[in-house]
């Protein structure tokens, strides 16, 4: 081994300084939009005094923090302190057409501080760290003590599937469909896109109570597509009370691998035979955006014991529910792939 000091090459040295400050920069990003940043700034150019003004904030601070988001483009210095849109804030507007405020915010929530530090312990034990810190399982611990991290996380869903919903429905083939259910499927978002696009399909939206409250208003009573829509309230882990032609999973099974089990098994055993099954997922292995993945497969780790999926992980899961995996394809245009099955005959 050469035991002769040598100057490390300056670019490394700080990309791995970049890397250690990541933190500083997502927080500099939640700032920026708690602040409302991206919602004071029009579309001309603006000094920083007028948007300390209009956000409540100290100018000389409030420049600083612009100073550090125009270094990763989020905003432009278009001369002294004078400040502009570019495409990444804009998508942080409340009043973006498809935006990505909340998924921000929902990545830097609060809790997420306190558990980051102790991905060492999660590694170590392949199990949540979010339970000992909090003193409740993460989904328990929002519904009954953060109502507002509960809000931004079924927002930040909204939007991610806003994004998507187009391309998966245009993915899924429902040749001989009756009837599609969206299992975990949010405010109904796909289910809603599904419908407009297969007008001779009927569509089933289940997902916990609390969230099917607030779907989207197109499938509630009165809506244009409230007639073919069946809204159910439940735990897809302990109970499927719906019987369809294809069951859907977008992003829902990143849980422990024995709750992705469970649901998978409630589905199993609530179809018919030769029912289809397709799970909408990051793929580990063949994703587009590895930096994202990759960091959510840990995030996951931290909250819920849970996991993003290779195709091997996903195909042990779905036979051991009594479901093959057929066909694995891309979704164009989106780091996702859907990964069919179908339903197997009971083992007698």
């Amino acid at each position: 081994m050469n035991t002769r000091a040598e100057t490390p090459d300056p670019l490394l040295v700080t990309r791995l300084r970049e890397l250690g400050m990541s933190l500083g920069f997502a927080g500099a990003l939640r700032a920026g939009v708690k602040l409302g940043l991206p919602d004071a700034l029009g579309d001309e150019p603006a000094h920083v005094s007028v948007l300390a003004s209009a956000v409540n904030a100290d100018t000389e601070t409030l420049d600083r923090l612009l100073r550090a988001l125009t270094s990763h483009g989020v905003f432009e210095e278009v001369g002294e302190s004078r400040y502009a849109h570019t495409e990444l804030s804009r998508l942080l507007r409340e009043d973006a057409p498809v935006g990505v405020r909340y998924m921000v915010l929902w990545a830097s929530a609060p809790w997420t501080w306190e558990a980051w530090p102790r991905l060492d312990e999660a590694v170590r034990t392949g199990k949540a760290v979010f339970p000992d810190i909090y003193g409740k399982e993460f989904f328990a611990y929002l519904k009954e003590e953060d109502e507002s991290s509960a809000d931004v996380f079924n927002r930040a869903m909204t939007q991610s599937s806003a994004i998507t919903s187009v391309a998966v429905a245009g993915t899924l083939d429902l040749t001989g469909i009756g009837t599609v259910a969206d299992i975990g499927g949010g405010q109904g978002h796909l289910l809603r896109t599904l419908l407009e696009r297969h007008p001779e399909v009927r569509g089933v939206l289940f997902d916990l109570e609390a969230v099917v409250a607030g779907a989207d208003a197109s499938l509630l009573p009165g809506g244009p597509l409230a007639e073919r829509v069946t809204v159910v309230g439940g735990d897809c882990r302990r109970e499927m009370p719906v019987e369809a032609d294809l069951y859907i999973f977008k992003n829902v099974l990143e849980w422990d691998d024995d709750s992705t089990y469970n649901a998978l098994r409630r589905v199993a055993e609530a179809a018919r035979p030769g029912a289809r099954v397709a799970l909408v997922q990051n793929l580990v292995e063949d994703s587009s955006e590895m930096k994202v993945t990759t960091t959510m497969d840990l995030f996951l780790l931290l909250n819920v014991g849970g996991r993003k999926h290779t195709r091997r992980s996903l195909a042990g899961l779905m036979e051991r529910a009594g479901i093959r995996q057929d066909e694995v394809r891309p979704v164009p245009s989106t780091s996702l792939h859907v990964i069919e099955g179908t339903v197997l005959e009971p083992k007698k």
